[in-house]
């Protein structure tokens, strides 16, 4: 019996390591892949581009939709932050989705709003809106904020904004995020630029804005987060966005547009039914049924990222709004895999079904599995004296190291790149983060990502919290 247990204990031992090098071999291409993208992003488009689109009366016209549900301690801040926003043709949608502090008296008083008649088409079903505010105020001709029954979830909402939004592309946001003022104008470039596909999604990269300085929504200063866990969701995120999206968006195999912000072609989303309200990863599920759309019905799509930073997102702060956070974030995936999986390897999908989707799969869903298992297997090992300890701590050590190395070059790249920061010190700061990600910020990351696999297989139920924000710092005097 312990032959064979010594057997199947080696065994696993070799798949995880061609498990292991098969993923670090990806990144590795994904680094490559990015670095040509970003240097290809950066000789195609030019300020005199921007320039040229912001006056243009040619420019398509963008719907902006931002949920929002108790974020009365931001809510006057960021709409500011919209209403600034550099394009020429625009609207801006607020879904108060049946908030239960102050966050519609705020806008009423603020912006003038008063009820208006409108003629609500719902080509999406949602829960029902009661009405619908526009300014008195000509300075707020753009805006409008929509007041509906609460969903329990972000998608409800958005769906609500979509059936009132009138352009043919729309942007969704969160409204606890702050825009760089050519966001739209940057967004819709890869649309205009494409001549042989249809781009019907876009996405952009993600920051933390906590320990950033921002006035009336507008950013002032970037700074990394000072405390610890924001700070390792920012390594995160740049590494994930500057080296992961823009590594697939090369080769046209983005696996998802970020909820924060993301701008999307109307038609296509409203004809493949909007956001999943069951969805706890709504924006990844959305482009899924977008890109499956597009396949059934022979259109020749892109999905395509850009690596300059244009939104920032308050970072959950604390455990537990971050466990809360990754939790929903984990379910969402299974349930994705699980609504979608005669994807899988299927031809009929291209690029989706045979490279995305695969990947997605091995190497996120089952990666916490993979992980957690394997240190089960290694701790019986040791217990019964089979762990060869010069390998081990070799290999424990080459992996800890390429981990590291990965997220510095994403780092150091975006910096050279885009200068962000404005003293090198704050980036040897951040640089210095990744040391401490493989052993205090990873295992939590693999805990709710069971958490929400077990929510998932179990069915308990959940809704869409509230996130509590505690609002963007001013500029320091």
């Amino acid at each position: 019996m312990e032959g064979i247990i010594s057997v199947l204990g080696k065994a696993y031992e070799n798949t995880l390591f061609v498990y292991g090098l098969i993923l670090l071999l990806v990144y590795a291409l994904l680094a490559l892949l990015s670095m040509l993208a970003i240097r290809y992003y950066t000789r195609k488009n030019t300020q005199h581009q921007l320039e040229t689109l912001a006056s243009s009366p040619m420019a398509p016209g963008i719907t902006i939709l931002a949920p929002a549900f108790n974020e009365g301690l931001t809510i006057i801040s960021n709409v500011r932050s919209l209403l600034t926003l550099n394009y020429p043709r625009y609207e801006i949608i607020i879904i108060n989705d049946g908030s239960t502090d102050n966050t519609m008296e705020q806008l009423v008083e603020e912006f003038k709003m008063v009820a208006v008649d409108f003629a609500y088409n719902a080509r999406i079903l949602t829960q029902p809106v009661r009405k619908i505010y526009k300014s008195t105020d000509p300075a707020y001709s753009a805006l409008m904020v929509i007041d509906k029954v609460n969903g329990k979830s972000k998608a409800d909402a958005v769906n609500a904004g979509m059936n009132v939004a009138t352009f043919d592309y729309f942007v969704c946001t969160d409204v606890d995020c702050i825009l760089h003022k050519n966001t739209l104008l940057e967004l819709i470039l890869p649309v205009m630029q494409e001549e042989k596909k249809r781009v019907i999604a876009v996405g952009a990269t993600l920051r933390i804005a906590n320990s950033s300085d921002f006035d009336e929504g507008v950013l002032i200063r970037m700074r990394p987060p000072r405390q610890l866990l924001p700070r390792f969701q920012e390594v995160e995120y740049i590494r994930s966005f500057v080296l992961g999206k823009m590594g697939w968006s090369y080769i046209n195999c983005v696996p998802n547009v970020s909820g924060g912000l993301g701008l999307f072609d109307t038609e296509v989303a409203t004809r493949c039914g909007g956001y999943d309200h069951s969805s706890f990863g709504e924006d990844m599920e959305l482009l899924t049924r977008m890109c499956r759309y597009a396949h059934d019905n022979e259109i020749s799509y892109a999905v395509r990222y850009i690596p300059r930073t244009l939104c920032w997102t308050e970072g959950p702060s604390t455990v537990k709004i971050f466990s809360r956070q990754r939790t929903r974030w984990a379910r969402g995936l299974a349930q994705l895999m699980y609504a979608h999986f005669s994807m899988f390897l299927n031809p009929r999908y291209g690029k989706m079904g045979m490279i995305v989707f695969p990947f997605n799969f091995f190497f996120e869903l089952l990666a916490p599995l993979v992980e957690f298992s394997g240190i089960l297997i290694y701790i019986y090992l040791a217990v019964t004296g089979q762990v060869n300890w010069p390998y081990a701590s070799m290999l424990l050590l080459f992996v800890y190291t390429y981990a590291v190395m990965i997220t510095t070059i994403a780092i150091l790249w975006d910096q050279l790149s885009f200068r962000y920061y404005k003293k090198w010190w704050e980036v040897a700061y951040l640089c210095l983060t990744p040391f401490m990600e493989f052993l205090l910020y990873h295992p939590l990351i693999v805990f709710f990502s069971l958490r929400g696999y077990y929510y998932f297989l179990t069915g308990k139920k959940s809704t869409w919290g509230n996130m509590q924000r505690q609002g963007f710092g001013k500029k320091k005097k």
